[in-house]
């Protein structure tokens, strides 16, 4: 058996580089840029004001002065004003500020005599600057506003947003075909018959792979038929929009394993290992090749639903995301075991479990027991514990590693 470490490796070297495509900035959240955006124009991009009041030249304005409004400057005024000495213009937040003006004066500032009136009684004295928000003072054009690699979230959105940009250029999210497979899966809402079982892996890889940040599409589980299997899936990687196949069962050592069976010869150059973790042990990495010589990395998973999606976390979901210029790792945090496990010497395990925090600190429970199956248990857990393969027993209160599971 490998360890799991230097399966990882294997898998993170055939991730292919994600392609680059302009979005339009609403569709683009999510995404990392895939080069620096610089601005197109200054924010602001004019000087303005930030207060509702009255734009002055400030050694005019002490207290007790009343100067005549000359002007209303209502945000979205776009001709050009010059203050005269002597007066001041009544200004909203956000308006231009006048040639002449170096101050502005809130209505909190004055008399009292009515924002409405035609003059202004000032109860102090003015600063030039003063709530003045200059041009350029946020950004100047031609600056980088946005790097290389940013992740878009809201602030991203509103930032390009202001400057007038209207598409970005991110990488695309990977496209990834997920194929279970299996002559005893049903489709959920179809009836069961005996010795069949409802299909839930590629639904809940899909899952795992959008929320990763990649695109997922399920194709359709195929019987235990190798031929069938090698033309269906060369067909559909051969239209050419698939970047990585992920493919669950089939991969173990017994009979009618049909994804190892069909990824051999000429069709696929797979490697098939057995890694020391539990769960999760049978495991494949390589290319498949299709009929029209196309080169498709695949990662095959075993098909227990727990050691499926737990294979997932540990091997495809960091470097899946790394791919796409996304915070790739999990955080890993220390918490103290409350009640003792066992484990299986040789293997790294990856226990299921329950995180409680208390004042700051973290305590762990492990979820139900170690069979691969166990998929309430897996519903149930928010986190792995990841156990070295060299340790056998964990008692009740010692420190171990986990791994939350939210996004």
């Amino acid at each position: 058996m490998i360890p799991v470490d230097a399966h990882r490796a294997t898998v993170a070297a055939l991730m292919p580089a994600a392609r680059r495509v302009r979005m339009r900035l609403a569709e683009a959240a999510g995404r990392a840029l895939a080069d620096d955006l610089r601005a197109p124009i200054s924010l602001p991009p004019f000087t303005n004001s930030s207060m509702d009041g009255y734009a002055v030249r400030a050694a005019e304005v002490h207290s007790g002065v009343t100067l005549p409004v000359a002007e209303d400057i209502p945000a979205g005024r776009t001709d050009a004003l010059v203050l005269a000495p002597g007066t001041a213009h009544r200004i909203m937040t956000g308006a231009p500020l006048p040639v002449g003006a170096d101050a502005i004066v809130p209505v909190e500032a004055t008399s009292g005599q009515g924002f409405d009136a035609t003059h202004v009684c000032f109860t102090g004295d003015a600063s030039a600057g003063q709530f003045v928000r200059r041009a350029g003072s946020d950004i100047e054009a031609g600056e980088v506003a946005l790097e290389r690699g940013t992740v878009i979230g809201p602030a991203q959105v509103g930032l390009a947003a202001a400057l007038g940009v209207p598409t970005v250029s991110v990488l695309a999210p990977l496209r990834v075909l997920v194929l279970s497979t299996g002559s005893e899966l049903v489709t959920p809402g179809e009836p069961l018959s005996p010795g069949q079982i409802y299909e839930s892996n590629s639904v809940m890889l899909a899952a795992a792979i959008r929320a990763a940040g990649a695109d997922a599409e399920s194709l359709r589980f195929v019987p235990d038929d190798v031929a069938h299997l090698r033309r269906v899936l060369g067909e559909r990687l051969d239209a050419g929009d698939v970047d990585l196949v992920i493919t669950s069962g089939g991969v173990s050592a017994g009979a009618y394993e049909v994804v190892k069976e069909a990824f051999t010869g000429g069709f696929a150059d797979v490697d098939f290992v057995k890694v020391a973790m539990q769960p999760g042990m049978p495991q494949g990495a390589g290319h498949i090749v299709t009929p029209g010589r196309r080169r498709v990395p695949v990662v095959t998973l075993p098909g227990n639903p727990v050691s499926s999606l737990v294979s997932f976390e540990v091997f495809v979901r960091e470097p899946l995301r790394a791919a796409l210029g996304l915070p790739a790792r999990r955080p890993r945090r220390t918490a103290v075991l409350a009640a003792g496990v066992q484990s299986i010497p040789g293997k790294r395990q990856f226990l299921r479990g329950a995180l409680t925090s208390t004042d700051g600190n973290d305590s762990v429970i492990a979820v139900g027991g170690h069979g691969s199956h166990f998929l309430r248990w897996m519903a149930s857990a928010d986190c792995l514990i990841d156990i070295a393969p060299e340790v056998e027993e964990v008692v009740a209160g010692a420190t171990v590693t986990v791994v939350p599971l939210a996004d």
